[in-house]
């Protein structure tokens, strides 16, 4: 198991078979090649997460990301809000994965970021750091947000930056997150808000948020292959 591909299992929405694979979860956290204090951390993140009744960890994971947008794992959700280029945006990211031979066969939408990290887990490494760059100032920003709020899954969010090699100041991010009012009060669960704009077309977006002239390599096999959180 990649290491995208396990950060989007850990990140996603706890499910019952997360406890009856958690022997091969663990052993997935020892073969990541990560440095080893953050082999560390995300060990005692996962052993912690697999001994939390389940009931527990799912209550968690819905207190965190699924009350107010701030900590939405929705990625447009920070980008386009309700607003209609939500929809455009999302059309072409599935584009963007059947170009490469993928069909969606889960239920979430297709910005949902353990679906995108499952996506970019079956990538080159290089063209998975390019598209997580692109969204690594709200990656940081889940993740300033998330250690706010004290959540071990704040962990999760700093190794997408590092993989990125995000050159944010997450100190700075921290700072921004201490002084915004939570969204996640009954009083503020429909407050709206946007961040920096960002537009994942049938390729990863350049600089400017124009897709780059590149293209992207084409399945090696015809056969269609799901996506999967």
């Amino acid at each position: 198991m990649s290491l995208l591909k396990l950060i989007g299992v850990l990140l996603d929405y706890p499910q019952d078979d997360l406890w009856q694979h958690g022997d091969e979860v663990l052993a997935a956290v020892n073969a990541t090649g990560l440095p080893a204090a953050r082999r560390a951390q995300l060990a005692n993140f996962t052993q912690a997460l697999l001994e939390t009744d389940p009931l527990d960890a799912q209550e968690r994971w819905l207190l965190l990301f699924d009350r107010g947008r701030s900590m939405s794992l929705l990625l447009f959700e920070h980008i386009h809000g309700e607003s209609r280029d939500r929809g455009q945006a999302m059309v072409d990211l599935i584009e963007a994965y059947r170009k490469n031979g993928y069909e969606l066969s889960a239920k979430e939408l297709p910005d949902y970021l353990p679906l995108l990290l499952e996506y970019l887990s079956l990538r080159p490494q290089e063209e998975a750091r390019d598209w997580l760059q692109h969204v690594s100032h709200i990656i940081g920003l889940l993740a300033a947000r998330a250690g706010e709020r004290e959540s071990p899954y704040a962990l999760l969010l700093e190794i997408l930056v590092e993989f990125a090699d995000g050159k944010l100041d997450l100190s700075a991010l921290r700072k921004r997150a201490s002084e915004e009012p939570r969204d996640d009060t009954p009083e503020m669960m429909d407050k709206l808000w946007e961040e920096e704009a960002v537009r994942f077309g049938n390729e990863a977006p350049g600089e400017d948020c124009t897709p780059p002239t590149r293209t992207f390599a084409r399945a090696t096999s015809a056969a269609t292959q799901q996506v999967q959180p």
